[in-house]
């Protein structure tokens, strides 16, 4: 039996990939064309939508920065309508994450737009950070920390070559900053110094684990840090990148200014005068925390890991692999039951793909690590071993995850035994909700006919589905042979049925 384990190389389907990063402050969106294996950057687009400014006290977005962000990737669907699925990867991130009625939000991006998006969590938005960082630059042997200032978080990674140590997330930003501490654009030493406290609390979480692991350089990426180290540069105050020295300078000129609108600075994007006060804090106290001296700038950041991680899903190099083999080891699963119902489902999912609309590579995937996982919560125990494991999998941190696809293999665990109208309270699409629905019918039969956990038991069956209906046909006398498969059928059939389903079998 080939490896089941890791997914089969794909040879690169696509001319031109997209990335669309839907930030905080932001929504960043970069086209590449790919040529044997190299990305050459085509177009650039973004629009400072400042999304987490419309966060409520409620935490839900309002009318106003939802019309926002909806116009602006009603402009990016102009360039990339017309990509093919898979080729097209759009990720929210902290503002996203943050907001109870995003699903409201996804729902009227899909109105605009025709490829899925996607919410990433913090670690997974550090980790793709790294990735657009270590792609872009190259530091040998080096260890870097990475910093990274959003609007509505930070994130900050170590690591060496290619390879993250840690990544974390942490709740400050320079919009939430900003309108914590200068509500109306007013900058004060005092409401500047309030800021670079709070930040600096934060940063105790984290700080002992990083002055731990240490590193050789430090790089910052995207908006505030780019502000920095442009005003650094054209204002001629440093050859070294942002150093301490650099900020108490653009501290001094923020309280000349005295507020948002009066300041003046030469290399500040007047679009960047609201935010740079908070912005600043927050680095000011990153470098005090990590006693950093010097601090370069990468162009690579988000968007760009996002576009490396679309091209490694198709070679060997696909993050989520050494994820769900991780988890495989973690939890101590059955190796030999797990590769048995994983050959089974898939066989299932080829017989049916076409008539059931599960063509897409992704369902083969979310089904093949669903298999391989399903059994994760029998280390916590066997009574109700299906939720422990759906509570592990929705829980963890799973890099190179989107949270959709983890709540979608989350889902598949949950409902692998026992009530097939189980759900999570993870809101999918109604498409997707379907197609989760006939993927765990798969996943549901393929355990059931390796109930006796036999190796080398593989059983030989034909498939033929309709819309709310699965016919299976076996070899003669197979299932009389085994009457407990064949009573699980029969209960499994009473399963589906109270969810709409016929489920028949011979």
């Amino acid at each position: 039996m080939q490896s089941l384990l890791v997914q089969q190389s794909h040879d690169f389907p696509f001319e031109k990939i997209a990335a669309i990063d839907l930030g905080s402050n932001s929504f960043h969106m970069v086209v590449a064309q790919v040529t044997h294996g190299q990305l050459r950057i085509t177009g650039q687009y973004g629009d400072k939508v400042q999304l987490a400014a419309g966060l409520q006290d409620d935490d839900t977005l309002d009318e106003a920065s939802q019309q926002r962000g909806i116009d602006c990737i009603a402009q990016f669907a102009q360039v990339i309508d017309d990509l093919p699925l898979g080729s097209v990867r759009i990720v929210g991130t902290n503002a996203l994450r943050a907001a109870k009625n995003r699903y409201d939000f996804i729902s009227k991006a899909m109105d605009v737009i025709s490829h899925p998006v996607e919410i990433i969590a913090g670690r997974e938005e550090a980790r793709l950070i790294y990735v657009g960082v270590a792609r872009t630059m190259d530091h040998g042997d080096q260890k870097r920390v990475v910093v990274d200032i959003g609007g509505g978080s930070t994130e900050f990674i170590i690591g060496q070559q290619l390879e993250p140590i840690l990544t974390e997330s942490l709740h400050m930003g320079c919009v939430s900053y900003r309108q914590r501490f200068f509500p109306d654009g007013v900058i004060t030493k005092s409401n500047f110094q309030k800021a670079v406290t709070a930040a600096r609390l934060e940063l105790l979480s984290i700080q002992d684990d990083y002055l731990d692991e240490g590193w050789d350089v430090a790089i910052g990426s995207s908006g505030t840090i780019k502000a920095a180290y442009n005003i650094a540069v054209e204002n001629g105050w440093s050859k070294k990148g942002i150093t301490p020295k650099v900020l108490k300078q653009i501290q001094k000129e923020l309280f000349e200014a005295g507020h948002a609108d009066k300041i003046n600075l030469l290399g500040l994007k007047p679009e960047r005068k609201s935010t740079i006060a908070a912005g600043i804090a927050i680095l000011t106290a990153v470098f005090e925390c990590f006693g950093i001296k010097q601090m370069d700038f990468s162009n690579g950041a988000l968007r760009e890991g996002v576009l490396y991680d679309i091209m490694g899903r198709y070679a060997d190099t696909d993050i989520r692999e050494r994820t769900v083999s991780y988890m495989l080891n973690q939890y101590h699963i059955d190796m030999e039951q797990a590769k048995l119902v994983t050959h089974t489902s898939l066989s299932m999912l080829e017989q049916v793909k076409d008539s059931w609309g599960l063509a897409s590579l992704s369902s083969e995937d979310i089904l093949r690590w669903a298999s391989l996982l399903h059994e994760c919560g029998m280390g916590i125990s066997h009574s109700r071993y299906h939720k422990h494991g759906a509570y592990i999998i929705s829980e963890s941190d799973m890099p190179g995850f989107s949270q959709q696809e983890q709540q979608a293999l989350a889902s598949l665990v949950l409902r692998h035994r026992r009530k097939f109208t189980q759900a999570l309270e993870f809101r999918f699409t109604k498409s997707d909700q379907q197609d989760l629905d006939r993927l765990a019918i798969l996943l549901r039969i393929a355990i059931l006919l390796h109930i006796d956990r036999k190796e080398g038991d593989m059983p030989i069956f034909t498939l033929k589905a309709d819309d709310k209906s699965l016919h299976a046909e076996f070899l003669p006398g197979w299932l009389d042979a085994r009457p407990l498969t064949l009573a699980n059928l029969q209960s499994e059939a009473d399963y589906l049925a109270m969810a709409g389903y016929t489920l028949t079998f011979k």
